[in-house]
Parts: C-alpha cells; structure tokens; sequence
C-alpha cells in the first residue's frame, strides 16, 4: 500500500530553510561543522532522522529554538535519511555548495525562506520525500518596475553593486 501526504513546514516567515537528504549517522555532526565553518555568526538548527538502528531524530545547533524547530519538522516529515536545517544570520547560498560538498549528503530538495510544504509518500516500511512546493505560485511575468524592484532589493541585501 502507497499513500501519499503533505506535511507543513512550520517555521517563523524570518527563517531560511534547506531540506536535504544524507545517509550516514554522523551526518549531523559534519552539517553542524559546515554551517558554524562556513558563516561567522550564523543562527541555525539542524536534524538529521536516522533510518536505521534506534531509528532517532539526531540533532545539533547553535540557537536552542531553531534546534528544537529542526527536531519537530524532522519527526513531522518522517522521512529516513532526510535532514532540515532552519538557520538565521545567514541565507541558503552562504553555505549550499558546502553542504553540497558534504561527502554523505546524497540530495537537496530546496533551499527557500518561503511557505514550503514536503510531499510524503509512506508504505509499510518507511517514508520517502518525493518532492517540495516550494512558495506560492505565479502570478504574471515581471515588468521594467519589477526588474527595477529585484536590482534595488539584491543590492540592498548586499549581493549587487
């Protein structure tokens, strides 16, 4: 039997979340070293659900609410092997392509501060991510005033001059 669900990412609308999957205990452990190694100053929770063995949450982080954050969405999602970071001071592209260098980080489904939602599928032996909805949808094809208010919001964030 196959059945599908949609969990709800719960998270305050401030936080950037990357939701990837691994596939090794210590797992948690290198994304800590990542994340502290990669962002002077970065707030940030991180777990990891083991999918063998005691079958756990395995969590790490530097801000005792976005660790806890990180634990419940895990348990939430369920899935074996996936890990969910919640993080502030800091955005996704800081530290995508370190995660991504991790040697046992298998796949990154999304890295987004928006609404997200992970579409589950679950059978008699576990749970698997089959993707994400990611945001909202679109609602039309930018403008000049659009591409104006895009430059305008890079360059205050600081990643144009």
């Amino acid at each position: 039997m196959l059945e599908f669900k949609l969990v709800k990412v719960r998270k305050p609308d401030d936080v950037n979340t990357v939701l990837g999957q691994s596939h090794f205990i210590k797992s948690v452990e290198d994304l800590y070293e990542c994340l502290v190694g990669n962002v002077p100053g970065i707030k940030f929770g991180v777990a990891f659900a083991e999918s063998s063995g005691a079958c756990k949450i395995r969590s790490e982080g530097n801000d005792p609410d976005l660790k806890k954050l990180a634990e419940e969405n895990a348990l939430e999602i369920g899935c074996g092997h996936s890990f969910i970071i919640f993080m502030r001071e800091a955005y996704p592209i800081n530290v995508l392509n370190a995660i991504k260098g991790i040697p046992e980080v298998c796949n990154i489904y999304c890295a987004s501060a928006n609404p997200l939602e992970v579409v589950v599928a679950e059978t008699e032996s576990g749970r698997g991510i089959m993707g994400v909805i990611d945001g909202l949808k679109p609602k039309g094809i930018e403008n000049a005033e659009d591409i104006a208010w895009r430059g305008k919001f890079l360059r205050t964030i600081g990643y144009k001059r």
